[in-house]
């Protein structure tokens, strides 16, 4: 379910070019999952930015999850310490646990509905008596389905009497597909893009029109454990900074970012993407170090309503605990 990578203390760089961020010796244990939309975290594994803001005496493991429960299930469980998830997942598994919080954004938008060639779907309203996939059940992608089939007047069944949602892990979408078992998909990139161009299918809603707000929505947030902030404040500081510098190396070196990421997924699947692929991907983000806490909210009242928090009043659903960011701000005024 995991790549586990053990990273030396040195790692890619010379000790001499390092600069810590922050001061000591041990072990940091960072999660990610094996997607695009996690770029700035690819890219500050792949050039070195993480170790260097650590510093040369922390090691760091790094485990890549194929979804965000397992991750998030890791990280309250005391597996990990600090990374990247979407922001369905997280939720629901804070609410149950309440032992870690969101520190700072890094990615808005990046998931397309995507509809196969000869479905006959023309418009939203098409997909009812459809099959729709999304990647695993709780996921920021079936809470954004369900929130835009919600939108025009849809329902979720599970029979042909409205839409029917089902889990498929993204290369199993592309087969399903391609043998016409799935009518469309909600997948985060280049998973829309990968279909589009193997002459599969379209797409039907753009990253910018996925709810909620629009492709504003938090795709990927960077969230610590309570007992990591509390115990290694500098190592959280110098992680936030590393998604900081990750986004401006996207930003201002776009060609050597596709390559970037594409060694990096390499390394944590054995398989790395095109660069062309990347960067069809990448065009479908919005980087951003925000987090929109009513994107948060809408989140989980809707997962409340999908039966996935069971135990949850309506007055759980205020996450302002859940969102700090004065991490982020502590960040920012050291720059």
């Amino acid at each position: 379910m995991k790549v586990l990578l053990r990273f030396a203390a040195v790692g890619l760089l010379g000790l001499a070019s390092l600069s810590a961020f922050a001061e000591g010796a041990g072990t940091v244990r960072f999660g990610l999952l094996k997607n695009v939309t996690h770029a700035p975290a690819l890219v500050a594994l792949q050039e070195g930015i993480l170790q260097k803001n650590l510093g040369p005496a922390v090691k760091i493991e790094v485990s890549a999850f194929n979804n965000g429960s397992d991750f998030s299930t890791a990280l309250a469980s005391g597996q990990l310490d600090i990374g990247f998830v979407g922001p369905g997942p997280a939720i629901n598994q804070y609410l149950k646990s309440k032992n870690f919080r969101v520190i700072s954004g890094s990615n808005n938008g990046g998931a397309v509905l995507v509809v196969r060639s000869e479905a006959g779907i023309k418009n939203v309203t098409d997909l009812n008596g459809k099959t729709v996939a999304i990647p695993t059940k709780g996921s920021t992608n079936e809470i954004s389905l369900r929130l835009l089939l919600k939108q025009f007047g849809l329902k979720v069944t599970d029979d042909a009497s409205g839409v029917q949602i089902v889990t498929r892990a993204p290369a199993d979408t592309i087969t399903g597909f391609r043998q016409k078992q799935i009518d469309a998909a909600l997948l985060p990139e280049p998973w829309g893009t990968q279909i589009v161009e193997a002459g599969l299918g379209s797409v039907l809603v753009d990253w910018d029109k996925i709810p909620p707000e629009d492709g504003k929505y938090p795709l990927t947030i960077l969230v610590a454990s309570d007992d990591f902030l509390k115990n290694h404040r500098d190592w959280a500081l110098a992680v936030i900074k590393s998604n900081l510098e990750g986004i401006a190396f996207l930003k201002a070196s776009p060609e050597k970012s596709w390559t970037s990421v594409s060694d990096q997924l390499k390394t944590l699947t054995g398989k790395g993407i095109d660069p062309p692929l990347v960067k069809a991907a990448l065009d479908h983000l919005s980087l951003t170090d925000q987090v929109s806490l009513s994107s948060l909210e809408i989140f989980a009242q809707a997962s409340l309503e999908a039966g996935y928090l069971r135990g949850v009043t309506a007055a759980d659903l205020k996450l302002d605990p859940f969102l700090d960011l004065s991490y982020l701000t502590e960040v920012k005024k050291k720059k």
